[in-house]
């Protein structure tokens, strides 16, 4: 996940710099951050930054890449086996003044549709709900006279029609516009927990790879298409199965009641 990863740091972070303590993502000797961390972190004064590890403030918290704490790997199986005692909270994203300005430049009160999914990883197939079900999800939203909108990025899939096509920096940009949203229906991924770090509703299409207990937020609606989550990171036909059994119309219904 690598963004959605950093998010769920912050959410364990939230409060520390209150009790005088700023979180060391680590394991216990040196602060580890990924290729995501300083872009997430960045400006969040719960968070100890490397170099910190020697702060008489800095709690140590084992989540980092390689120790996600929600999961373990069974490479015999190609499969992430899930901690079900895990619960994220909410993370937070702390913009500066110019961030906060960019952010609105788009309005605010539109839905944000997320059709595309990270098509560099070998999971991106399970999660995958296909290009004809998002146009008809769309067709049906702005029928219902919704303003719609999607992220576009060089990896963007082919763009939806009768969808407005917001540019964006880099995922701190995407998320100050998000936070003007009035809704997010996406795949389970960084940009949901992006929506939840907004307090923004989202409806999130989790199929049959990960269990919305462990990565998901009560505070969205979280469709399985019936299934529990294999973990299988390779192509599955199970998580396939489970995104095809997730309608357009339960989607619709979804976000007409959250709107």
């Amino acid at each position: 996940m690598g963004l959605g990863d950093n998010l769920m740091a912050t959410g364990m972070a939230r409060g520390a710099k209150a009790r005088g303590k700023r979180i060391a993502f680590g394991d216990g000797r040196k602060i580890l951050w990924d290729k995501h961390s300083a872009e997430v972190f960045r400006g969040n004064p719960n968070v100890a930054p490397p170099g910190a590890e020697r702060d008489q403030d800095v709690e140590w918290v084992g989540f980092y890449k390689g120790s996600r704490i929600y999961n373990s790997q069974d490479a015999a199986n190609k499969r992430w086996i899930w901690n079900y005692d895990f619960k994220p909270a909410p993370g937070e994203l702390f913009f500066n003044s110019a961030e906060v300005r960019n952010g609105k430049r788009y309005g605010s009160g539109f839905v944000i549709l997320e059709p595309d999914v990270p098509s560099w990883k070998s999971v991106a197939p399970n999660k995958d709900w296909g290009r004809k079900n998002w146009q008809a999800l769309a067709d049906k939203l702005r029928k219902d006279g919704h303003r719609l909108a999607a992220f576009r990025h060089p990896k963007s899939g082919p763009p939806l029609g009768g969808v407005e096509h917001f540019a964006t920096i880099n995922f701190r940009d995407a998320a100050a516009i998000l936070s003007r949203a009035s809704l997010y229906i996406g795949p389970e991924g960084g940009l949901h927990h992006a929506a939840a770090a907004m307090n923004r509703k989202a409806v999130v299409l989790f199929g049959g790879f990960i269990p919305p207990i462990v990565t998901g937020y009560a505070t969205h609606t979280n469709l399985t298409g019936g299934a529990e989550a294999c973990g299988n990171y390779m192509p599955c036909q199970h998580c396939k199965d489970a995104m095809a059994a997730i309608s357009v119309g339960e989607v619709h219904d979804a976000a007409t009641r959250l709107l």
